[in-house]
């Protein structure tokens, strides 16, 4: 187990691209810290960095307190999973395993021992004596997986393990990764594209996006209270809904006013200092209900698509050129091209800086 510490991380490519800037995060030790992002936010640049293959252009990078900047990738203790599982097809899982502490010189009998005991924990032991070809990609991605264990790291890196497996084979190994966390009690950065497994698999989250850490905390945090816009809408399947305008406050209550009009914000305490003031209004899908009928506090929107997927239903909306998707229980819906009437829940609301994107807390 380890604890990595990143002081003022940056990489700049001779043709001036910042791919990191200034990334600073500490781990715990036996903490599994996901990287999530957009393709090119830069997330496995600073994977890379961390494992050696990347050069560092500026800040210091620390395992277990010693820096580790100039420090070969073999010399740093590491093992790295990547998102081609990089077998030998020629070899069996048995030698597959063992390849990298035969390497090392280690005695063929404890290479064997530790081969089976990774084995036993991985459920391998009846695929010893077969071939990559011969297997399913989860299988694949088993044995990718015991290779790094074999060395009993201090830290493990995965960069996107699963984006090559179906979309059930992706559950079911994701299910094994946090169980195998769980057992080994490893240090473990993994990388993803992917929210939906960057919110089941890791105990925190970093945010990324075009070089930038936006927010690191866990899961539910980044969820619950986005630190800007970007976070809000990345985070979660469907989206959250934006919804711009402007506030204003007078003896009746708030009320934003935008291009889909006006839409009362009932029992909101919001700062008086924000009358007059542009933003963008945040709304979770499962926080949009349906009503019965318009009120000042609801928004006409018309049914465009309506996406069941079995114990919930997306409802696709668009009011004006403004889209909206609200999450609901099955129940029975208007045809497509109706007009709803939905309203979002007061208490969830979330308010962000038009500008900068920032999040207002009032």
């Amino acid at each position: 187990m380890a604890v990595v510490r990143l002081e003022a991380l940056r990489k700049v490519y001779p043709n001036g691209h910042v791919a990191v800037a200034d990334a600073s995060f500490e781990t715990a030790d036996g903490e599994l810290l996901v990287l999530v992002g957009p393709s090119g936010c830069g997330k496995t640049t600073l994977l890379r960095m961390i494992a050696g293959l990347e050069s560092i252009s500026s800040g210091t990078l620390r395992i277990d307190g010693r820096v580790v900047n100039a420090l070969p990738p073999k010399d740093r203790d590491i093992a790295m999973v990547f998102q081609n599982y990089a077998l030998y097809p020629h070899m069996t899982v048995a030698e597959n395993l063992g390849f990298g502490l035969r390497l090392r010189g280690h005695p063929r009998e404890a290479v064997a021992q530790r081969v089976r005991e990774v084995a036993q924990v991985l459920e391998l032991e009846p695929l010893l004596a077969a071939r990559p070809g011969a297997m399913s990609g989860g299988q694949q991605q088993r044995v990718a997986l015991g290779r790094a264990m074999v060395r009993d790291p201090k830290l493990f890196l995965l960069d996107e393990p699963l984006s090559n497996l179906d979309a059930r084979l992706r559950l079911s190994t994701r299910v094994e990764i946090a169980r195998l966390h769980r057992r080994l009690g490893a240090s473990m950065i993994y990388v993803t594209h992917d929210q939906i497994e960057a919110m089941t698999l890791g105990q925190r989250i970093v945010v990324l996006d075009r070089g930038v850490i936006q927010q690191i905390d866990t899961p539910m945090n980044l969820y619950r209270r986005p630190a800007n816009r970007f976070v809000a809408g990345f985070l979660g399947s469907p989206a959250m809904n934006f919804l711009p305008g402007t506030l204003h406050m007078d003896h009746t209550g708030t009320a934003l006013h935008g291009p889909h009009g006006s839409l009362a914000l009932p029992a909101l305490a919001l700062p008086q200092a924000w009358h007059g003031r542009t933003v963008t209004l945040g709304v979770r899908p499962e926080d949009l209900h349906p009503v019965a009928a318009a009120t000042p506090a609801s928004m006409a929107a018309q049914l465009e698509v309506v996406e069941p997927v079995g114990n919930e239903v997306f409802v696709n909306l668009r009011m004006g050129d403004t889209p909206l998707v609200a999450r609901m229980p099955p129940c029975d819906l208007p045809a497509p091209g109706s007009v709803m009437h939905v309203a979002p829940a007061p208490a969830q609301l979330h308010f962000f800086d038009a500008d900068t994107g920032a999040r207002l807390s009032g």
